[in-house]
């Protein structure tokens, strides 16, 4: 409304309480703030309006302002009765009681307005509480604090059963504090705090706190509204019980119709095996076939190894019969006296009686399937073993030869491979047990590699592999797997390390060597730091990586680390990286952090939410933290500021 027809409106003669009301109505129509309903009433009073005209005008603004709140607190309880609702629905069809509780503090959060929201829950088996579930926190202490019975706000609140609020609170003494609580409320820069009581019938299970970092009073509609999110809490974690208690019992009548089932297919089994096993050996089937093939018959995993535990070895040689051995079943492969192996059915403690014996029918065929196919498996390992020591001496070959043999094995020298180098642990008492143990060793890795398209060479008093490299596999996982699968084998600790993955092997002679030699400064670090019977390569090491291998890609483990934030400021012209050096340099404490940065503390939190999303919620664990600190430092020092 102009100036002039306001003018008007006061001093045309005839005023009705309509002329009075028609600026605050255009106020409410379009949701103006409270402080624009004075400017009529001022206006009125600067034009010298008639004192009837501004006493309908002080009237009409009293009416107006009353009409606004009660529309206001309309549209706030309508919000909050669809959190409510939206909650109670999410209740209804529970599937993931930590997604319904992360929605609960989320909404609290929202609707109240505040900086952080919180759930926590009591601990019956150690005697304290700790925090389950946290929306705004951004400090790793508070979010990992466990709290005694009767600490600090959460505990006057579970021994009253009734909400509590502080408007500050290190200056309440209501309640008893802690040096652990309040070092946790101080780093994430709490003030005021709210917190209700979550009961299942008389108990209290825990509580849900709303808080602010700064002064806050909290009013009697907002407190009831948390005791309305901390009740539907409680009642997910109640639903969320009984649906486990509901599948165990489940789970137990399942396992009943599975044994009735069992049972009465036992004697089709027995009938099955046999043609299954008459089958192979007509057809010239491996011993992982009769492995597969009994598996398969008895429901269970079957393997073939020549290290299964030697009491049972014995017992089941001795006696001739299939033996158990905690869960297991053991079935030892003999001929004429010697002692191939055995067969190990795995997690079937309760064995039938004819599946016992389906299992040592197995046993005696893969025997005669053994000593059959000994002196061919002889002969390809010597091959494959001099194909890999002329990849690693002789690189002059051709390398078409070199393909045209690797062919012949089923290797593919173009493929990506990584080269592991492998070695025994375990202290020799004599020369006379570690030859023996080498050979076993050797053994495995021979296996390994033909089962795998790879390459063994025995090397340096160790054996050293050549495994083809998956796509979407890495060096690690590849080291770890080959260290627990050949420490299985010969039964005893067998540590490997691993090369990066390494490319065209026969038209590159020193790719293997390299990858050789970094394999092995692997293997002497993980023997160094006590990870005996491990695997790793050189990306396992973190910044020790740097120094093991064969290049210094001080690029790539910077990329790795804090390439995410690096990528985020360069796009949006954040200040992420400086915040983070701020961070780490206050002891990472966002009320320290905040001064530093000269911002306020929700600012801080802001960016550090945002952190933790680019680098995963453990980014502030011990590990993680001292390699972002060095990623860091390389950082700067690879872009040393321009002046």
């Amino acid at each position: 409304m102009s100036r002039d027809h306001l003018h008007g409106a006061v001093t045309a003669p005839g005023v009705t309480a309509h002329d009075a009301d028609a600026p605050f109505l255009e106020l409410l129509a379009r949701g103006a703030a409270a402080e624009a309903y004075d400017r009529p009433v001022l206006l009125a009073r600067a034009e010298r309006a008639p004192d009837e005209r501004i006493a309908a005008l002080e009237h009409a603004r009293l009416l107006a302002l009353r009409v606004r709140a009660e529309l206001e607190g309309r549209r706030r309880r309508e919000a909050e009765l669809s959190a409510l609702f939206e909650t109670a629905h999410d209740l209804a069809g529970l599937r993931d009681v930590d997604a319904v509780l992360q929605a609960i503090v989320q909404r609290a959060r929202s609707l109240l307005g505040t900086d952080v929201a919180y759930l926590s829950l009591n601990d019956p088996a150690r005697g304290d509480t700790y925090m389950r579930v946290t929306e705004g926190s951004v400090a790793a202490r508070f979010q990992q604090l466990r709290l005694g019975m009767g600490e600090g706000l959460g505990g006057l609140v579970a021994q009253t059963a009734r909400p509590y609020v502080t408007d500050d609170y290190f200056r309440d003494d209501r309640f008893r504090h802690t040096a652990a609580i309040d070092a946790g409320v101080r780093d994430e820069g709490l003030v005021a705090i709210l917190g209700v009581p979550l009961t299942l019938g008389p108990n209290v299970i825990g509580v849900l706190f709303a808080a602010d970092r700064r002064a806050r009073v909290f009013e009697r509609e907002q407190i009831a509204l948390l005791g309305s999110f901390a009740a539907l809490a409680a009642a997910a974690i109640d639903t969320a019980n009984l649906l486990t208690e509901t599948r165990s019992v489940l789970a137990g009548l399942e396992r009943a119709n599975e044994i009735i089932r069992d049972r009465s297919a036992v004697i089709e089994r027995a009938s099955d095996v046999h043609d299954r096993l008459a089958e192979l050996v007509l057809r010239g089937g491996g011993v992982q076939d009769v492995a597969a093939a009994v598996s398969h018959v008895l429901d269970g995993a079957v393997e073939f190894t020549d290290t299964a535990p030697a009491d049972a070895l014995e017992a089941s040689r001795g006696e001739g019969h299939a033996v158990r051995h905690g869960d297991d079943w053991v079935a030892a492969v003999t001929a004429g006296g010697e002692l191939l192996g055995a067969l190990v059915l795995h997690g079937h403690p309760g064995l039938d009686p004819v599946d016992q014996l389906t299992l040592e029918r197995a046993a005696m065929v893969t025997s005669l399937l053994l000593l059959a196919r000994r002196s061919a498996a002889e002969a390809e390992h010597r091959v494959r073993g001099e194909l890999l020591d002329d990849l690693l001496d002789a690189r002059d070959r051709d390398p078409r030869l070199l393909r045209e043999r690797a062919a012949r094995l089923s290797a593919d020298l173009d493929a990506t491979h990584v080269v592991l180098a492998a070695r025994l642990d375990a202290v020799a008492p004599d020369a006379g047990h570690e030859a023996p143990a080498r050979r076993r060793l050797w053994a495995a890795a021979s296996h390994l590699a033909a089962t795998g398209h790879g390459l063994a060479a025995v090397r340096d008093g160790g054996t050293v592999l050549l495994l083809p490299l998956e796509p979407g596999d890495s060096a690690t996982e590849l080291a770890r797997r080959t260290a627990l699968h050949l420490g299985g084998a010969v039964h005893e600790a067998v540590t490997v390390g691993a090369s990066g993955p390494v490319r065209d092997l026969a038209g590159t002679p020193d790719a293997v060597v390299a990858g050789y030699e970094e394999s092995r400064r692997c293997l002497d670090a993980l023997r160094l730091l006590g990870r005996r019977g491990d695997g790793a390569a050189a990306e396992d090491f973190g910044f020790l990586g740097l120094l093991l291998a064969g290049e210094r890609d001080v690029t790539g483990f910077v990329t790795r680390t804090i390439g995410k934030v690096v990528a985020y400021d360069e796009r949006r012209g954040t200040d992420l990286l400086h915040t983070l050096d701020a961070y780490f340099a206050s002891g990472m404490s966002p009320a320290r952090t905040k001064n530093a940065l000269h911002v306020h503390v929700n600012t801080v939190a802001q960016r550090l939410e945002r952190v933790g999303r680019l680098l995963g919620d453990d980014w502030q664990s011990p590990a993680r933290a001292l390699e972002i600190q060095l990623a860091l430092r390389l950082n700067r020092l690879a872009d040393p500021p321009r002046h």
